[in-house]
């Protein structure tokens, strides 16, 4: 039977790790408490986070016990792993509205129920320290010279790294130790910048506990093209509905590049791997169709199955695509037949019934949509053929679109290219 590191290993989690053959044989013989910290620079977690959370669910469905930690105290600091500069420092209030949003949003992914699952903020224990106690205990057992050769710390020597930016390594590794001997957690796992502070928390314990714990990294993940993941020319892809709407979240899936679909699949899905490898036999418009399962699942997880239904339908509309077949990626709950017709999920805009009677220029309109963000971007699209009304390329920038491009439903279909689409209606 296969134990969650192998799911770890097959699905591509795994960048780095300690006694990989001790924490397999663990994982497999023993039910383990693990953590994860999250920190709370914003209200919400973006898709850049999404690989660790994935990762907690994956331990959560073998059995195994997630700590949830919110970094409401080392916050207060910044960590500087993987910046060139200094992070804005948030203040206690600020920290602490982010913490609450958190700490629902977590919740949407793990199941704190009866114990499953524990769910903390670092804040309860970092910020009631007593400065001294804590040097004399924790800090002793910390080699300057090592610090400084850490990556998270030697990138920043030449941009300057602050003092209290300096502390983080030690508070991060005292976090381990504290849920080490307050909650038995062996095992914790981040993102790859975060190397060097899971191994000063597993040194941490060995010198002060006398105990072995294992720490796992996960890569970098990126597009093919080299792209962060969650950054587009909108910005942040966040987890939070009300920052990025379920559909915009499903279009942000389905226009995955075709060499990244297979790892995604694995990566952001709980599809068996036997039919994601199957993926890479897929050409063209069958490709697609695992577009929009991969986009379908995605959605599902983070917003709900009736929010993906929707976004789902909104996009299977808009663009008039067929639907999946039934072997391509059969475990998924993707809907298997033509979508019924729903654009409420899609970007909406509303103009009155006068101003469509009178008629509004075709770059005024597109500017007034958002598909574009001036009215000279508007203008170069159109000239571009980049902008279309009802599936027709609009010809003249100054053309007037009317109370006569109202289509059957009482809308006007607008659209910038193949893939952003607004729909606009009579108030």
């Amino acid at each position: 039977m296969k134990s969650v590191y192998d799911i770890f290993a097959e699905r591509g989690f795994i960048e780095q790790v300690t006694d990989e053959g001790e924490l397999r044989d663990l994982l497999q013989k023993e039910k383990v408490t693990c953590y994860i910290g999250f920190d709370p620079t914003a209200k919400s977690l973006h898709i850049g986070s999404l690989v660790p959370i994935m990762a907690l669910m994956h331990m959560q469905r073998y059995g195994h016990r997630p700590i949830v930690l919110i970094g409401g105290g080392t916050g207060l600091i910044g960590d500087p792993s993987g910046k060139s500069e200094m992070r804005q420092i948030l203040t206690r209030d600020e920290i602490d509205f982010n913490v609450s949003y958190l700490q629902k949003q977590l919740a949407k992914y793990i199941d704190f129920a009866k114990g499953q699952a524990i769910l903390l903020n670092n804040a309860e224990w970092l910020t009631e320290l007593n400065y001294i106690e804590f040097l004399r205990d924790i800090g002793r057992h910390f080699s300057v010279n090592k610090m400084l050769a850490a990556e998270s710390y030697r990138m920043r020597m030449e941009t300057g790294l602050n003092f209290i930016e300096f502390n983080y390594m030690l508070l991060q590794a005292y976090d381990y130790l504290y849920l080490f001997k307050n909650y038995g957690c062996v095992f914790q796992m981040g993102g790859n910048d975060q190397w060097g502070n899971m191994l000063a928390g597993s040194d941490l314990i060995r010198r002060t506990e006398g105990k072995n714990v294992f720490s796992m990294t996960f890569p970098l993940i990126t597009t093919s093209h080299g792209h962060k993941m969650g950054k587009t020319e909108k910005g942040t892809m966040w987890l939070e509905a009300e920052l990025t709407s379920p559909y915009e979240y499903y279009q942000y899936w389905i226009n995955t590049e075709d060499s990244d679909i297979e790892r995604f699949l694995a990566l952001f899905t709980f599809l068996p791997m036997e039919e994601i490898i199957e993926i890479r036999e897929l050409t063209d418009a069958r490709l697609n169709m695992a577009k929009a399962v991969l986009a379908f699942e995605a959605t599902q997880i983070t917003h709900g199955h009736e929010a993906a239904i929707a976004a789902w339908r909104a996009s299977a509309t808009a663009f008039n695509t067929k639907p999946v077949e039934r072997e391509i990626c059969p475990s998924s709950s993707i809907p298997r037949e033509d979508a019924k017709r729903d654009m409420s999920a899609v970007p909406s805009t509303k103009k009155t019934r006068s101003e469509l009677e009178k008629g509004i220029p075709a770059f005024e309109l597109a500017y007034a949509a958002g598909l574009a963000g001036s009215k000279g971007e508007a203008r170069r699209l159109i000239a571009q053929g980049g902008i279309y009304v009802n599936d027709r390329p609009i010809e003249r920038f100054d053309e007037n679109i009317d109370i006569r491009c109202l289509n059957e439903h009482g809308e006007i279909h607008l659209r910038k290219g193949k893939k952003k689409h607004v729909v606009l209606t009579v108030e």
